[in-house]
């Protein structure tokens, strides 16, 4: 029997409602972005973020169902993103999903804006097995973690401070670039030399799979400052390839390393930087001839959207891992754990 899964994203600055079908058949991801709105302020405002999610979440929920062309009659389960992410961005979507649950008597199912990121590939790639590494890379995220069975994650590593999507927003805030950051710092680094500058990379150790991109960030800013106090002449071209490569180097390094010494021979990418064509390129550079497979979803899919909450909450669904109405934003949640009451 089909399960319809109507899910609900609002950890930031998109509002975003989907309906899936068991888990792998996308029926409808309507993404209301505020990108325009945060882009005068050179990043999202929480404030603001909260009042237009509070706006667009029913009229995209009704957008959802129209174009699924079901009704909610015929969901069998909500699934909601309750952290992390902002608090109160977070808190219109739980309350839009405890007052659908409450009036259809459906099931609510609290879902982790990480998980749900990394469960995007299922959704393309409907081979996928465990065991698999995953490399989440977002504006706010930056994880490493095996996955060997659904709902079993095991974190092998994380930032420290900056994930790499906020060092992407913040050089290119410094470089006069737009919001986001990513596209545009990809966009002009395809004209310069990633090993023109040499930009450091930390915890390169074998031993460790934490990542930490803040003094990257410093040592760039730090490089325009002493151009512009010498009048110095700089390439920006030069700079942006060669801060990118920073990052991505060592976000596929550590990736590679870790599914060679857990045995894994598959890697997957998610999260907004998973779009970066420098990442999936320097990685399955340094994957080829260790027998390790790539995948990742394609761009629409690795930024926030419903149709990944779908995904995941559908395997909690078919375990029942279900919430109470007592379901609240939690925005430092830590990975893996369950909701079930």
């Amino acid at each position: 029997m089909d399960t319809l899964i109507l899910g609900i994203e609002t950890s930031c600055d998109e509002t975003s409602v989907a309906i899936v079908r068991n888990g792998k058949h996308i029926l409808s991801n309507i993404i209301s972005s505020q990108i325009d709105i945060h882009q005068k302020f050179g990043g999202v405002v929480p404030e603001i973020a909260s009042r237009k999610h509070l706006e667009n979440v029913l009229p995209v929920i009704q957008e959802a169902l129209r174009e699924a062309g079901v009704s909610l009659e015929e969901i069998g389960a909500v699934g909601v993103t309750y952290g992390p992410g902002l608090v109160g961005a977070l808190l219109v979507g739980v309350a839009a999903a405890k007052a659908i649950a409450y009036a259809k008597g459906i099931p609510l199912i609290g879902v982790h804006h990480i998980e749900s990121h990394m469960y995007a590939n299922f959704l393309e790639h409907e081979n996928l097995t465990f065991p698999f590494v995953c490399l989440t890379v977002s504006g706010g995220h930056t994880t490493l973690v095996c996955l060997r069975e659904h709902g079993k994650f095991e974190l092998l590593g994380q930032t420290r401070d900056d994930a790499a999507g906020e060092a992407f927003d913040k050089i290119a805030r410094i470089l006069g670039l737009g919001y986001p950051g990513g596209p545009f710092i990809e966009a002009l680094a395809l004209s310069g030399d990633p090993h023109a500058i040499n930009f450091p990379q930390a915890f390169r150790r074998e031993d460790s799979y934490e990542f930490s991109f803040s003094g990257l960030k410093s040592a760039v800013i730090n490089y325009l400052h002493h151009k512009q106090q010498k009048n110095e002449e700089f390439n920006k071209a030069d700079v942006a390839a060669s801060f990118q490569f920073a990052i991505v180097d060592t976000l596929a390094a550590k990736a590679v390393c870790a599914a060679q010494e857990l045995g894994v021979s598959t890697i997957t990418l998610a999260g907004g930087v998973a779009a970066n064509s420098a990442l999936r390129n320097v990685i399955s550079q340094r994957a080829q001839g260790l027998g390790l497979k790539i995948i990742y979803p394609r761009p629409v899919l690795c930024t926030d959207n419903a149709a990944m909450v779908a995904c995941r909450a559908y395997y909690q669904y078919i375990n029942q891992d279900f919430a109470s109405l007592s379901l609240n934003a939690v925005p430092s949640l830590p990975l893996g754990l369950s909701t079930k009451v």
